[in-house]
């Protein structure tokens, strides 16, 4: 019978899912391999052919890796909490619950008939109360911890409250913050227990504080920093200002070092890791403060460049800075806060992109060089941010452009501080060469020299240090919307206290509706009679996105523990993953948390590694490859009912409209069901080419709006989960971005028929050989077992396709039909194309099912080696035939069989060659 996908394909994918073939062992003498996909959120469109390309990959190699005798975990779930679900329960009053459930159903079946080996026995999702009870539990650790920089690791917060009841804060090195207390034990023993715990949460690696978030009243939440795109909302392009909230905190920053050393240790592509550097952002510098003039308290700043210090001709705050109301004087408050208006508007990494525009206000106040006593304006700008540093800046504008630009807008100072400093009337100049001029205690020093006497100065002056910093700023771990995990803390006189852990999961309460109270609080504030211990109020805010991703790895490892968020056996067994496939865009979100939360549970011994993730590939994307129809214009610009073809259409002024790429085959227009997809042109006159209307093309972001989405459903049901899974591998590596073109994938449909067609005879059989198998097919069958082996492992999926094309067309012209040959061809190919392989492997006598545990062939070099070689034969020059002379041959001999061949005689006409040249390996020439 000729190949029948849908029957195979249906057929495998019910013997997959009834015998639990993907289930991975807990226990087993095989090494073990893990193998992740970061898992998606299940939105209501589904899948297109552009989300699959990394399940592909990681499906392949899972299943080669099995055939490599690994014990191989590849599982599947979902991060089930989003605002898209949230968002359409406002619009529509559904409960989220119940449209995520039918969005992960259609991608469930899709995911499916594509034929992947999950194991789907580990499926975990991120909203079930089972999953998230341990997302609350693990925030309570981090609520309950501290982290020690003595030890260089986070401690149960008991072990502080031990060093204060001893010792007080003396002595005391934390990840805290800035404004912690000095106390003795005697005082904090006297302290209330209110007061004991507003000072604990300055310590905790989870907290609350008062942060400048990205605020969308449309949405009614605050907004990652990653949500926001120029200003708008990523999802809805709604306004995003920025202000003032308490929210909870993640201590992220305690680990800024280990994640950055760790980035080391770890096979990550170099953007990547380059991404997370620069996020981290640590700088090496010192903390000066700068007095406040008639004033008690100091402005701090931390500064890279120490050494110009006296080149200091304004201090520069960020406008959310908290003492900047303070500070502005009367006669500026009016343009203080006019300017503070306008910096909501923009968000953070708007403000740090934008470095042309010069902007900024003077608060009327001077504070005081700490090292010269020089008075020094005070401004804000909306280039510097509340978050980074201190919020505080000193303007050096001989030595940063910036700063230049700053100066010579507003006509402030620009003073030289280095001999070598030049055209400061054009732009700055940066350099650290020469000698110190114009800079009192450190004049006539070189660089390094006045950076020491510098820092010496202001340690022994009490006016600052020497300084590490990081550009890395806490996590915000709140959002002010309904789906997402609630949050397991209650608030008993304003300060917040954990619920028991036996308590877990703090279910998500019922409200009348998804949107903030009309007060103003979240939706979560609408659920009545929802209150611990019917008393005290719960945190209404629930967790952000990035809370349930953050760990899900390990449920993975042990997702029915009621008891743990994984066993201790299964950690210890699977360690950490081996290799995880996903997109480059969560370089700095979801990557850094996970690392972070990774490195936390290390730290309190819940699992083994360092780091989460041995091995990254970021996949390419899959870009949309739209078509075109070109409407006719008249004379006046006015739109016709008439359509003319790509290539006629210089002849026209026309406007390009997007056309349904499904209705679309080899860029020629099926026009009845064009008529149907806009029936506006149900009358429309075309103009053809040739009889055919062509369509124009062009490669854009695949979306539903330019009607370029590619349903994998569509290519299924033509050409097969077999076909699409190769043809999305054939299109190129898998690292790069490609443009998606059906037109190809017919060719892939052709070669696994003909492979099919190896099995069969004229009259569609099966049938094959017990034969000994001959050289020319051992050489085939070895060639493409190396092949394949050695582009799997580098993950080099595309070139394998091609060579299974040349490989299965060598055994096609040799005729082979040899068992021998044939079923290690189908182990070989069974990664790639896995439902035509497990018919195969059947029908080859086999027992069901054990391909996926087959052993993978044996690559024997021997089998490769020429023993002969085809050499041109020329006379005088002119190539007359190839003869296959032995590779051991000498050239004499070479020479001699050549001579005495008939064929080379006719070509001599009796004549006796001049010369004969002899090129071992490549050619012989005759010369009559």
């Amino acid at each position: 019978m000729d190949y029948q996908f849908k029957e195979i394909e249906k057929k495998w994918q019910g013997f997959w899912a009834e015998n639990q073939t993907f289930k991975a062992a807990q226990t087993t003498d095989k090494p073990k391999f893990y193998v992740l996909d970061m898992f998606p959120y299940p939105s209501g469109a589904g899948l297109h052919v552009g989300h699959p390309l990394g399940y592909i990959a990681s499906d392949i190699f899972s299943r080669y890796k099995r055939l490599k005798g690994f014990n191989v975990l590849h599982p599947m779930g979902y991060d089930s909490f989003g605002l898209p679900a949230e968002q359409y329960a406002i619009q529509t009053g559904q409960h989220p619950a119940l449209t995520t459930e039918q969005n992960i159903n259609t991608y469930r079946r899709q995911l499916d008939q594509i034929g992947f080996s999950f194991d789907w026995s580990k499926e975990i999702r991120t909203s079930e109360p089972s999953y998230y009870k341990w997302t609350q539990w693990i925030f309570m650790q981090l609520f309950n911890s501290w982290y020690n920089v003595e030890t260089d690791r986070a401690e149960n917060i008991s072990t502080l409250i031990a060093k204060f009841e001893t010792s007080g804060s003396a002595g005391i090195k934390a990840a805290a913050d800035e404004d912690v207390l000095t106390f003795d034990a005697s005082e904090w023993a006297a302290m209330t227990e209110e007061a004991k715990q507003t000072e604990l949460l300055k310590y905790r690696l989870t907290y609350l504080r008062e942060s400048t978030v990205n605020w969308c009243a449309a949405l009614g939440t605050v907004l990652a920093n990653d949500e926001v795109i120029g200003g708008y909302s990523e999802r809805g392009g709604h306004p995003v200002e920025q202000k003032k909230m308490m929210q909870w905190s993640m201590r992220i920053s305690a680990y800024a070092e280990r994640l950055l050393q760790g980035l080391n240790t770890v096979d990550f592509p170099e953007p990547v890791k380059e991404m997370q550097r620069n996020w981290i952002g640590k700088s090496v510098g010192a903390s000066v403060k700068f007095p406040i003039e008639n004033h008690t308290g100091h402005i701090e700043v931390f500064t890279t460049r120490v050494d110009t210090i006296y080149g200091v001709s304004f201090l520069v705050l960020a406008p959310e800075h908290e003492l900047v109301a303070e500070l502005t004087t009367p006669e500026q408050k009016d343009a203080v806060e006019n300017y503070i208006a306008q910096t909501r508007k923009k968000s953070e990494l708007d403000r740090m992109a934008d470095t042309k525009t010069v902007s900024g206000a003077f608060t009327g106040r001077y504070v005081l060089n700490p090292v010269s006593g020089e008075r020094v304006q005070l401004w804000i700008a909306d280039y510097v941010l509340a978050g980074y540093g201190t919020g505080a800046v000193m303007g050096v504008p001989s030595g940063d452009q910036r700063d230049w630009l700053f100066a010579t807008h507003f006509g402030l100072p620009i003073l030289q501080i280095l001999d070598k400093q030049a055209d400061l009337d054009k732009q700055a100049d940066p350099t650290k060469e020469g000698q110190y001029i114009n800079s009192g205690i450190i004049n006539g020093m070189s660089y390094k020299e006045a950076i020491d006497t510098l820092n010496k100065w202001l340690e022994d002056n009490k006016a600052g240090k020497a300084k590490i910093n990081y550009r890395m700023r806490d996590a915000i771990f709140g959002r002010q919307r309904y789906w997402g995990e609630p949050i397991p803390v209650y608030f008993k006189a304003g300060i917040p206290y954990l619920i028991k852990e036996e308590e877990l999961p703090l279910l998500l309460p019922e409200v009348d509706k998804y949107l903030p109270t009309e007060t103003g609080e979240p939706p979560l504030g609408r659920a009545t009679n929802w209150s611990y211990e019917q008393q005290y109020e719960y945190e209404l805010s629930t967790m952000p996105g990035w809370a349930g991703s953050s760990w899900y790895w390990y449920r993975y490892m042990d997702s029915k523990n009621e008891a743990a968020f994984a066993s201790k056996e299964a950690i210890d067994y699977w360690q950490d993953v081996d290799l995880y496939i996903g997109g480059a865009e969560h370089a700095t979100g979801h990557l850094l948390y996970s690392r972070f939360w990774n490195k936390f549970l290390k730290d309190l011994g819940y699992v083994q590694q360092e780091e989460p993730f041995k091995k990254l590939i970021n996949q390419g994307m899959i870009q949309g490859r739209s078509n075109f129809v070109y409407r006719v214009m008249d004379e006046d610009g006015k739109s016709t009912n008439t359509l003319v073809s790509h290539g006629l259409k210089g002849s026209y002024k026309t406007t390009a409209l997007h056309v349904d790429v499904n209705i679309v085959e080899n860029e020629v227009l099926n026009i009845e069901k064009f008529k149907l997809f806009r029936p506006e042109f149900k009358d429309a006159e075309f103009i053809l080419e040739n009889g055919k209307y062509i369509c124009g093309v062009e490669v854009e972001k695949m979306s539903k709006s330019k009607f370029n989405v590619v349903n994998p459903d569509v290519l299924i049901e033509n050409y097969g989960a077999d076909t699409l899974r190769m043809y999305e591998m054939f299109l190129g590596p898998l690292e790069q971005s490609k443009p998606w073109n059906t037109n190809g994938i017919e060719g892939v449909f052709k070669f696994l028929r003909k492979f099919w067609r190896l099995f069969h005879n004229d009259a569609w059989e099966f049938k094959v050989s017990d034969a000994e198998p001959t050289k020319a097919e051992l050489k085939a069958l070895h060639k493409i077992i190396k092949k394949v082996q050695d582009d799997i492992e580098r993950f080099s999926f595309n070139t394998s396709v091609s060579s299974f094309m040349i490989a299965v067309n060598e055994l096609t012209d040799l005729k082979s039909n040899n068992k021998q040959i044939l079923q290690d061809m189908v182990i070989v190919l069974s990664s790639y194309a896995p439902h035509i392989c497990e018919e195969l492997w059947t029908l080859l006598g086999n027992e069901a099912g054990t391909l996926s545990y087959a052993a993978y062939p044996t690559f024997n070099p021997d089998y490769l080696v020429e023993d002969e070689i085809s050499y041109p034969i020329s006379v005088n020059g002119k190539t007359r035939m190839n003869l296959s002379i032995s590779s051991t041959m000498e050239a004499k001999e070479i020479e001699e069989l050549v001579l005495a061949n008939e064929q080379v005689q006719k070509y001599l006409d009796g004549k006796s060659p001049k010369k004969v040249i002899v090129v071992k390996g490549r050619i012989v020439n005759i010369v009559v």
